[in-house]
């Protein structure tokens, strides 16, 4: 990921640095990240009308795994340890 990307995550939808196949799996962890997840029909035609079945499968298998780990860091109290010194920190959508 760019940093421009990082920089333009919050509006990824009408940035020009992400690619439509980018913005696609965006959509996909945006609805995957949402309690409860319910991605919509018309994201899942969209996304199988791009994407085979194997890669699908593994980009939500991608989505989940930073999920969890996110989930298990809040419980422990894993935090940043400085690798990026604070230059970049995109927030999710409200």
């Amino acid at each position: 990921m760019t940093e421009r990307q990082l920089q333009e995550m919050g509006r990824y939808r009408e940035s020009s640095a992400f690619s439509a196949d980018e913005r696609l799996a965006l959509d996909l962890a945006v609805e995957m990240s949402k309690a409860p997840v319910a991605v919509p029909d018309e994201l899942l035609v969209r996304l199988r009308a791009r994407f085979g079945e194997a890669e699908l499968v593994e980009l939500a298998a991608a989505i989940a795994w930073e999920g969890y780990r996110a989930r298990f860091n809040l419980v422990f109290g894993v935090s940043a340890v400085g690798f990026s010194e604070g230059a970049v920190c995109a927030l999710p959508e409200r």
